[in-house]
């Protein structure tokens, strides 16, 4: 590779150029030109000030001070032109409010013309110098323009090119009066008559006013050196298909040479890169976050306390892991939050309780307070006492019934009974004696029938 070859950064940061075949003058290296090329965060700038092909100096001066951008166009030939521009920008840059104020910017607009009146009292200049004054303030997505004379501010918006001052000149009216249309107006023998400029009438009054910008809106500042050489159509044209604020400045100077260049022509472009709203809607958004996050401690602040009234008020029973435990709160999570706490333990079994009973206490038994489940325990406990004490005595009574019964089988065994000691029957003799008298009662009676029938 030759050393002379143009490195990666070289290229990348060099200025595009145009497409081949355009006619066009070249403005680069011209005698008597002015360039101001810079960028900030929120905006990219570039300038370019030319004396053309016919005037022998430059009347026109630029103010690039962002957010502060202004075109002033002198009048009153040499000597005189250049110095009511130079000292209406200079007036201007230090009257300007720092923010997008157009009352302000307007206000040290009608400033400039009193500078420039006062220095033509004083012999600086010539009597009877002045100069167009149009000047913007761009602050984020708000605009400020301040215009006096026939310099122009243009907007490209959206692929639309759309004049936003109002020219304070001959032509101009007889355009509002419909007695010749804009084109006409460019040419007309008439249009260097300007009605309203600086240095002209101490009493001079500056229009303004605010409108808004986005980001990608170009805004071009002018002097009539450009818009009366070159239509709105092909401005636009210009604006759109060039690449940077420098380059747009550039081909639209190139353009009016092209034209004639018959008077000085200073062009000043400016793309608005950052309107601000990006970050208001970042703010909005992160004010958002904070209400629902606000909102969402306050829901949960209020569910905690939903949860720790709960706490405090509820009370139940319930199985502790086999024995019945008193509970404050409700036998429930939320979130994976236990709604519940045990408050006291017991030495009551849930075993030793009746099926049913056992299935309340894996639920929770409400209670209307920890008084009331002391007594619930108590009942359980008295309950299962009272069941082991009917156990116990079912049991022995089982036992002595059993007992008694084995000793009567034991009674009526083969074996006689001895005689009584006191020489009395025995039970076994006395039931023998019965038997027999009743077996001998019974043959008398059946002998006595036999008799009676033999009779």
């Amino acid at each position: 590779m030759s050393d002379d070859a143009p490195t990666l950064d070289e290229e990348q940061s060099a200025e595009p150029v145009n497409a081949p075949g355009r006619n066009e003058m070249p403005v680069v290296n011209r005698a008597g030109a002015s360039t101001s090329t810079g960028c900030s965060d929120a905006l990219s700038w570039g300038a370019r000030s030319d004396v053309g092909l016919v005037r022998g100096q430059n009347e026109d001066s630029f103010l690039v001070r962002a957010p502060l951008f202004c075109v002033c166009d002198g009048m009153g030939g040499h000597a005189a032109g250049e110095v009511a521009s130079k000292i209406a920008v200079d007036t201007i840059g230090a009257m300007a409010p720092e923010h997008a104020d157009d009352i302000a910017l307007g206000a040290a607009v009608e400033s400039a013309n009193a500078a420039v009146l006062m220095s033509a009292d004083r012999g600086q200049g010539k009597p009877g110098m002045g100069s167009t004054a149009t000047c913007v303030i761009i602050e984020k997505n708000k605009m400020a323009i301040a215009h006096v004379g026939d310099s122009r501010v243009y907007l490209l918006h959206a692929g639309t090119l759309v004049r936003l001052t109002h020219d304070h000149s001959y032509v101009e009216e007889l355009v509002d009066a419909g007695e010749i249309t804009a084109d006409e107006a460019r040419t007309h023998p008439s249009r260097s008559i300007i009605t309203r400029a600086l240095g002209s009438d101490p009493d001079m009054y500056a229009d303004h006013f605010l409108l808004d910008v986005t980001a990608g809106d170009r805004v071009v500042i002018c002097s009539d050196g450009l818009s009366s050489m070159v239509a709105d159509k092909d401005l636009e044209s210009v604006a759109i298909s060039s690449v940077t604020p420098q380059a747009a400045a550039d081909n639209l100077v190139s353009a009016a040479l092209t034209a004639g260049g018959h008077d000085n022509v200073t062009v000043v472009v400016v793309d608005v890169l950052d309107d601000g709203l990006a970050e208001v809607h970042r703010k909005i958004r992160r004010r958002s976050v904070a209400v629902w996050v606000a909102i969402a401690l306050v829901a949960l602040a209020t569910i905690a306390g939903g949860i720790g009234a709960i706490i405090r008020n509820d009370w139940y029973v319930g199985d502790n892991g086999g024995t019945v435990g008193v509970y404050r709160g409700i036998n429930d999570e939320l979130f994976g939050i236990s709604l519940n706490e045990l408050v006291e333990t017991s030495s009551v079994e849930v075993s030793d309780l009746p099926v049913a009973i056992q299935d309340q206490l894996k639920g929770g038994i409400h209670v209307s307070s920890e008084q009331e489940a002391h007594v619930t325990v108590e009942r359980y406990r008295d309950q299962i006492d009272q069941e082991k004490t009917k156990a116990a005595q079912a049991a022995a009574e089982t036992q002595s019934a059993s007992g008694s019964a084995g000793a009567q089988t034991a009674g009526a065994g083969d074996t006689p009974s001895a005689p009584a000691e006191d020489g009395s029957a025995t039970p076994a003799e006395a039931a023998q004696t019965a038997e027999g008298q009743a077996v001998a009662k019974a043959d008398t009676q059946s002998g006595a029938e036999d008799q009676t029938e033999g009779r």
